[in-house]
């Protein structure tokens, strides 16, 4: 007798506009309210979303073996942002160790008025980002820092996390050394120069008028009458635990130089923390096991027992500061961003993207609705899928050939992209972005969302451009004749 047959091939079908947007819409009506509302892990509430896209896949005629081959494309392309986040990790922790962290909160509680700190935060994360062009970066080193200086004065901690925020995505989408930046204008044929030029319009009033609403919620918030000594008591303990001295910036400056010379950043962050070791056994008197905990799990007050400090009487605010870090802390955050990267795997495959860009493109025609779709549709990939690359790229491609129909340069297109996409991410909850910042800042995203004006101003005057016609850059006659191909060739 031979082999039994294989079961025959069900035919691959096209998903209509209902297919398509059913795992879509099954996915936000699972994490929106579950996560929000019933306090669910978002984990599992992704998980959920997948099975029943993967259910409406199979349905499709897609085999388990392609949606496999799909979900580890996409991981594969997320392995540098999961190996970021746990180098981060490690960073964060052996950064307390050494007394890198506390050393700078210790000098902002010196010099900045709580009244202050919303802004500082805001401008301070700005030129970082800008000039380091990194965003996670950004948070997980100056942003640390100044969420404790936030602590310790009494500010409001959701808005200085979405000043922190804030900040950080301007580097993100100005910095030529950002990732993203170099990604927008690549999809939509631009160049890199051409697309910051161009983000001006957008980005420096949104800039203008977050720094602007910044301030005045500093100068509005109550003064609390116990912050002052909080702040006294909070310096204290950090100036008796921890000795301090020039050397230890030399962390930050290792992750600042790597970024300027452009190299990769998981070496680069790995060295600073390295150095950030050799720093706290050598000056703060730290053990190798001290050094491999803080790395590992996080840095822990109970490792102040041996310097004479005594862990269980702490100020809150101390535990606060000093109790983070460790590649541990992030195991949260990857399982969001490996269950995201699945589930965009799935929808992908079964073609239910393409299918939804389709429909929308079929309804825009005006410069100012092509903009506004684009913005939706960047939007749309953010939440469905979670990840920043996907919110460039998916659109991108998608209207990369509209723009030039209508006459539209490209870097039109790479500025909303940049607009919509990229800095809407972290303002997702169920987003790897979006649990970075919340895991890092100890602030929930959907808190500290409502604050982060820079990241949804910047698509609020890209639609204005649009509408308006400022600002947006139409393709020379020359240029566009030269694509089109000649009599004799056609």
């Amino acid at each position: 007798m031979g082999a039994a047959e294989a079961p025959p091939h069900r035919p691959r079908r096209t998903p209509t506009l209902f297919q398509a947007a059913l795992p879509v819409v099954i996915m936000l009506g699972l994490v929106i309210p579950g996560s929000i509302w019933l306090r669910l892990n978002p984990v599992v509430l992704l998980i959920a979303a997948g099975t029943c896209a993967g259910i409406i896949a199979r349905w499709l005629g897609v085999t388990w073996d392609e949606m496999l081959r799909a979900i580890r494309e996409k991981i594969d392309s997320a392995m540098p942002a999961l190996l970021i986040l746990v180098a981060i990790g490690m960073l964060i922790g052996t950064w307390t160790l050494c007394g890198t962290i506390p050393m700078i909160v210790d000098f902002g509680l010196r010099v900045i008025q709580p009244s202050w700190i919303i802004l500082v935060a805001f401008l301070i994360t700005m030129v970082v980002s800008t000039m380091t062009g990194t965003s996670w970066g950004s948070v997980g080193t100056v942003g640390v820092a100044l969420m404790g200086v936030a602590g310790g004065l009494g500010a409001s901690l959701p808005m200085t996390a979405g000043a922190v925020v804030s900040g950080a995505y301007f580097g993100d989408k100005m910095s030529p050394l950002s990732d993203t930046t170099n990604l927008a204008p690549a999809v939509a044929g631009s160049t890199l120069f051409e697309h910051i030029r161009h983000l001006l319009y957008t980005t420096v009033p949104a800039a203008v008028v977050s720094a602007a609403v910044y301030l005045v919620l500093g100068l509005a918030q109550d003064t609390d009458a116990h912050a002052a000594a909080r702040s006294d008591a909070l310096r204290t303990v950090l100036d008796h635990a921890f000795d301090f001295n020039v050397l230890l910036l030399l962390p930050p400056v290792v992750v600042l130089a790597g970024a300027i010379m452009k190299k990769p950043p998981v070496p680069t962050i790995v060295l600073s923390s390295v150095v950030a070791a050799v720093l706290g056994m050598v000056f703060q008197g730290f053990t190798i096991h001290d050094v491999s905990d803080a790395a590992a799990t996080g840095f822990d007050v109970t490792m102040l027992a041996g310097h004479g400090v005594d862990p269980a009487q702490l100020p809150e605010a101390a535990q606060v500061l000093l109790n983070r870090g460790g590649m541990t802390s992030m195991a949260q955050t990857i399982l969001i961003g490996l269950v995201g990267f699945a589930l965009a795997g799935i929808l992908t495959e079964a073609g239910c993207m393409d299918v939804l860009m389709h429909h929308l493109l079929r309804r825009v025609r005006r410069t100012g609705g092509i903009i506004l779709a684009t913005s939706i549709s960047s939007l749309g990939t953010a939440l469905a899928m979670g990840v920043s690359y996907l919110a460039i790229l998916i659109p991108g491609q998608a209207f990369k050939e509209v723009y030039r129909e209508r006459g539209l340069a490209a870097k039109n297109l790479s500025r909303t992209l940049e607009d919509s996409g990229t800095v809407f991410v972290p303002l997702v909850p169920w987003t790897e972005a979006g649990m970075y910042m919340s895991t890092t800042l100890g602030v929930a995203t959907l808190a500290y969302a409502p604050y982060a004006f820079l990241n949804y101003l910047g698509a609020v005057f890209a639609i204005i451009c649009g509408f308006t016609g400022f600002g947006i850059a139409r393709i020379k006659k020359s240029s566009a004749t030269a694509q089109q191909p000649s009599p004799a060739s056609a």
